[in-house]
């Protein structure tokens, strides 16, 4: 008997188990096709980072994991695409000292596995845009920017001081300007 793949947030492992998986592959074609950029907005544990892992090893083209899915007979398999998954949940952000040394160790580890040159001084903005840029150069295709789990620190921060909250909230603002 298959099992119910309840706090699995992995595509790949989620496929390669043989676990009960709802095809929900059409809405991801549909909103790849239709938009460019998408704020995703569900309760707590209802998946939104089973569909984060889903988008990301689609987009690096990882076929023989969507046998059999809707999207399998197409999507166009010849091209990988960039893709740069930051999650927060994996992140340390105690304070704004921490969530920016957190956001240059993400920037350069994410440089570093995929070849391209950053400058290490640069303000965490700068070196975000040289990432997309540099990845985007190297491989001629668009950068795949996934974020999960973005509001933790905001969240995390509120039962801390105002000023602590602040200083995240102004440290996650200049990462993305």
């Amino acid at each position: 008997m298959r099992k119910l793949p309840i706090g699995t947030q992995s595509f790949e492992v989620l496929r390669r188990s043989g676990d009960i998986y709802v095809d929900k592959t059409e809405y991801v074609y549909n909103l790849i096709n239709n938009g460019r950029i998408y704020f995703l907005s569900r309760p707590r544990r209802f998946g939104k980072s089973l569909l984060i892992s889903t988008f990301k090893e689609l987009f690096k083209g990882k076929k023989e994991i969507f046998e059999g899915l809707y999207i399998y007979d197409k999507w166009d398999w010849t091209k990988k695409y960039p893709v740069i998954h930051l999650d927060f949940a994996e992140i340390g952000y105690k304070n704004s000292d921490e969530l920016e040394k957190s956001f240059n160790v993400f920037l350069d580890k994410t440089a570093q596995r995929n070849n391209v040159e950053i400058t290490k001084s640069a303000p965490i903005s700068v070196k975000f845009a040289e990432v997309i840029e540099e990845l985007h150069k190297s491989t001629e295709e668009q950068v795949v920017m996934l974020i999960d789990e973005y509001d933790k620190p905001l969240i995390d921060s509120l039962n801390k001081a105002k000023e602590v909250h602040q200083e995240i909230k102004e440290t996650l603002h200049n990462f993305i300007k």
